[in-house]
């Protein structure tokens, strides 16, 4: 197999590095190498084992809830998978949502199930702490990333920014289709040689191993496509053998994982379904997404990612621009533009690149570290009391300040109640408390069977997309007016035991839930400030009197 010259996928930023990285001549780059085997970094075991330590204890101080699809999109389907029940939302129905996310957790059940530890405490925290497993891949695969472009120096800094980044805490260890997507990108582009300045695996053997995961990210979010094809096209520019890359590699080892995810989905839903193609009719052809909001143009350079990065951005921008990796920063600019143009926005549709930034913010770190180091100081600062804080102890303050108590206020303290009121249901149940639960409150902002894991009636306020524009679903004709819908409900409902509802709307509908005889049972705080809607500062749970 001919490998392709290293110094064809060298780049003008790899030449002069204060790090140690390379010159693009194949001389200078074994010599390097050599170098860097007589001094090896920290053992990549090492790494993930401490990354895993770290994203265990993530994953068990995580108990908020963040984004309906944690539950809805995964959980819930994996447990009707391996139960035989539990709700399957409208996506599932259209075809728009591959299975092969939720069989990851469907056997993660399963095990539980015949071990006989599907109990309450397991089936809450047994899927997030397979998530931290998964996400400790993907902040090894970052600091390898970082030691390939950058070195070692950079890489430590890297993973710090991974590990301290108050967004990638909160969300990287939860059940999203996305934490899945964002921990492959990082695997794939490891491999991808238009990235690499030099490698002792064969590029195209790399190449190979890079699509298959890439194809893989793109089967469980069709949406990473936006990712892949800017690759794709960045390595089909720098590439010798173009036609051997598209028909030979890109080509088979596409249809062959569509293939397999497709013939996966045929034995669960039934029939054959495209799920890429059915994603990309409803999000893209026919704006769907916009159903659940939409936000300007602007929403993720002016606040969303933004938000997400924090006081790393500065970090950030320097590191791109100190760094010179235009390949890399290109990718953040493309993927935020392209999302940029779709009305419905959120977070978690660019967790992806947030990695990318913080290596960037990892990159200047270094940069600052090198600087304050004996040997990086200026003559004449010799004298400068030892008592004075650096700019490295400054910046690493300042980031730790910023970034800690933001992901554990996020993580511990807000839109908890949803999540507490589940939990507390999933023991009642085990005590023949529960006999059936209605939930007066916006769709999907509870888990559902998969936290209570018992098959008795529930019922939740419907918000499927119509078929016809303006018509208010189930959902929006309750938050309209609360108690006018409750009392029409009412006439038609069978008299659940346990009633679920948020402040605002109990205050309304108490003198209705008292006249029917319910009761205050228990109360859970969920919010100190409002988020989309009214102030939902706590969660009410009230019982049939008598239960």
């Amino acid at each position: 197999m001919r490998q392709r010259n290293k110094a064809a996928i060298s780049s003008p930023s790899l030449t002069n590095n204060p790090f140690g990285k390379p010159n693009s001549s194949s001389s200078d780059s074994d010599q390097t190498e050599e170098a860097h085997d007589s001094n090896p970094s920290v053992s990549p075991r090492k790494i993930f084992a401490f990354c895993l330590a770290f994203r265990l204890v993530n994953a068990l101080l995580v108990q908020t809830y963040f984004n309906p699809d944690e539950h809805w999109q995964a959980l819930e389907v994996a447990h009707r998978i391996t139960f035989g029940y539990g709700h399957l939302t409208w996506e599932w129905k259209k075809g728009i949502r591959s299975y092969l996310h939720p069989l990851i957790f469907a056997l993660l059940y399963k095990v539980l199930a015949l071990l006989g530890l599907d109990t309450p405490l397991f089936m809450i925290k047994a899927p997030r702490l397979l998530q931290s497993m998964f996400s400790a891949v993907g902040d090894l695969y970052l600091y390898k990333l970082s030691v390939l472009l950058f070195g070692d120096h950079v890489a430590k800094w890297a993973l710090f920014a991974q590990l301290m980044n108050w967004f990638m805490f909160f969300c990287i260890t939860r059940t999203l289709s996305n934490t899945a997507e964002t921990v492959l990108t990082l695997v794939s582009l490891y491999y991808w040689p238009c990235l690499q300045r030099s490698s002792s695996k064969p590029p195209l053997i790399s190449r190979k191993l890079g699509l298959a995961i890439a194809a893989l990210a793109c089967s469980i979010r069709p949406t990473s496509a936006i990712i892949w094809l800017y690759i794709g096209l960045l390595e089909l520019f720098v590439t010798r053998d173009r036609l051997r890359f598209i028909f030979l590699e890109v080509a088979p080892i596409g249809i062959l994982v569509l293939g397999l995810t497709c013939s996966l989905d045929r034995l669960i839903y039934g029939s054959w379904i495209i799920v890429p193609l059915n994603f990309l009719k409803f999000n893209f052809l026919s704006s769907g997404g916009d159903y659940y909001g939409t936000h300007k143009w602007h929403w993720y350079f002016s606040q969303g990612f933004t938000v997400m990065v924090l006081s790393f951005l500065p970090f950030s921008i320097a590191g791109i621009l100190q760094s010179k990796e235009w390949k890399l920063s290109g990718l953040i600019a493309w993927v935020l533009g392209l999302y940029s143009v779709l009305g419905h926005k959120e977070f978690r549709f660019v967790l992806p690149v947030l990695p990318i930034a913080l290596m960037f913010s990892g990159y200047s770190l270094a940069t600052i570290s090198i600087s304050d180091s004996p040997s990086g100081k200026r003559k004449g600062y010799s004298n400068v009391s030892s008592k004075c804080p650096t700019k490295m102890q400054l910046a690493v303050f300042f980031l730790l300040a910023t970034n800690i108590p933001m992901a554990l206020y996020m993580s511990l303290i807000h839109q908890r109640g949803t999540e507490d009121v589940m939990n507390h249901l999933s023991k009642e149940v085990l005590n023949e408390k529960v006999k059936s639960i209605l939930f007066l409150m916006p769709c999907h902002a509870t888990p559902y069977y998969s936290t209570l894991h018992r098959n008795i009636p529930m019922h939740f306020l419907d918000c499927t997309p119509s078929d016809e524009k303006g018509i208010p679903d189930e959902s929006d004709r309750f938050m309209m007016d609360p108690v006018g819908f409750t009392s029409e409900y009412a006439r038609k409902w069978s008299l659940p035991s346990h009633i679920v509802l948020f402040e605002p709307e109990e205050k309304l509908l108490r003198d209705f839930l008292v006249s029917h005889s319910f009761r205050q049972e228990k109360r859970f705080f969920h919010a100190h400030f409002k988020v989309d809607r009214d102030l939902q500062a706590s969660v009410a749970l009230y019982v049939l009197t008598g239960q």
